[in-house]
This record gives structure tokens, C-alpha cells and sequence, in this order.
């Protein structure tokens, strides 16, 4: 690893860490459809948490729960990511499709027998953007965990020119997060059917978000 990179690694998760929590605290935020989750815990099962990769920056304040465990790539930039959540006692699970993606999945499938709840992007860590990738769709089907998507939008901030048009909330905008409706996957419709449920439940709390933030009079970046 150069220089540059281990310079990197060590000096900016923490400053990072900051800086997502002033803009957590700036920001005006809404959390619609949690009672989901909370029903799952109550009948005592954790949940496994899809959300896109572009929206992954300030996840972690929309999520209620104490145990969740993130699937974060074995990447540079993950491990910056990686680094970064040990600031706010969450543990990582490394690894994704293109690089130590099985060794992976079977730790996250070694997890679904712990009590913590399991929150991955299923259209990382290279996309295509917004594309549902096998992973959660195997995890649920191996597991048997409910499957409850989580969608975040912002009214204000800036968009990168990365494969998912990687999203950074300015400061004082209004957010939404938003969780959509529990899936659980049946052996009578197969993969393909449960991934056009899936498909189609992260579409539909996507358009939840976006039309609570309409609400205020304002549209998502």
C-alpha cells in the first residue's frame, strides 16, 4: 500500500466520523415506515436491510436498532468506510461481489443466526447503478430473514460523476428515510419471483421518500 493511502486510512476516519455527525445534526429529517423493523424485533428475528450505494453516507443515523452489522467491499475505499463506522460501534463484514465476495457471504450468512440485524447494498460496490445484484436475494432465500429495504433522499447537496452518482447532503437540507414493506422469501415463487418483489418494494419506498419530501415542497437531488 503507498504511502498516500496509509496516510489516508489513518488520519481522515476520524475527522470524517464529524463530519457526518454535524450533518446529521443540521440536518431536518424524517423517519417513515421504521414501525417494520420494530415488528420484526418484537416477534424476535432480525431483519436484512438493502439500500443503494449512492445513499449510504448518512444511513447509519435513519437506522433505530443497536445491532446491525454492515457488508462494506474489501476495496481502499471500503476500508476507509470500515474504519470510519468503528467510530460509531458498528462492525463490518468485508467483501462484495467482485472482491472476496463468497468468503463474505457465508460470514454474513454465519451472522443470520446472531441477533443483529444484517444492511447491505445490493447494487455495489461497481453497480450498475440501482441494479439488484444476487446476493440479498440468496441471503434471504438461505436465511429465511425478513428482507426490509431502506431508502434515503435529501432535498439539498451535490451528486459525484461515480457509477452511482454518489450522494453528499449539504448542510440544513431536509432528508427523509424511509423503510419499505417486509418481504420474505417463498420457496413457491423461486429466486426470479422474489426478486421482482424486491425489485419493485425498493422502487416503491424509493418513491416514498422522495413523495414525503414533496410533501414540503421539496424534490429529492
Amino acid at each position: 500500500m503507498k504511502i498516500g493511502d496509509r496516510l489516508l486510512l489513518k488520519f481522515v476516519p476520524f475527522p470524517a466520523s464529524w463530519i457526518m455527525r454535524l450533518l446529521n445534526f443540521s440536518i431536518k429529517k424524517d423517519i417513515i415506515g421504521a414501525e417494520r423493523l420494530y415488528n420484526v424485533w418484537e416477534r424476535g428475528e432480525q431483519a436484512i436491510i438493502p439500500a443503494w450505494h449512492d445513499q449510504l453516507l448518512l444511513m447509519i443515523f435513519g437506522y433505530p436498532g443497536k445491532h446491525a452489522k454492515l457488508l462494506i467491499s474489501a476495496s481502499k475505499d471500503g476500508e476507509l468506510l470500515a474504519r470510519t463506522m468503528k467510530y460509531f460501534d458498528h462492525d463490518t463484514v468485508r467483501g462484495s461481489s467482485s472482491r472476496g465476495g463468497r468468503a463474505a457471504f457465508k460470514k454474513m450468512l454465519d451472522l443470520c443466526q446472531e441477533k443483529v440485524d444484517l444492511a447491505l447494498t445490493p447494487d455495489g460496490p461497481k453497480g450498475p447503478r440501482h441494479e439488484l445484484k444476487d446476493g440479498v436475494v440468496q441471503l434471504a432465500r438461505m436465511s429465511g430473514r425478513p428482507v426490509i429495504p431502506m431508502a434515503f433522499v435529501c432535498s439539498r447537496g451535490h451528486r459525484f460523476k461515480s457509477w452511482d452518482r454518489f450522494m453528499f447532503p449539504y448542510p440544513f437540507s431536509r432528508a427523509v428515510y424511509s423503510y419499505g414493506d417486509t418481504l420474505y422469501f417463498d420457496k413457491e415463487e423461486g429466486l426470479d419471483g422474489f426478486r421482482e418483489r424486491l425489485v419493485k418494494a425498493m422502487q416503491e419506498n424509493q418513491q416514498q421518500a422522495e413523495a414525503r419530501l414533496e410533501s414540503y415542497g421539496l424534490s429529492a437531488i
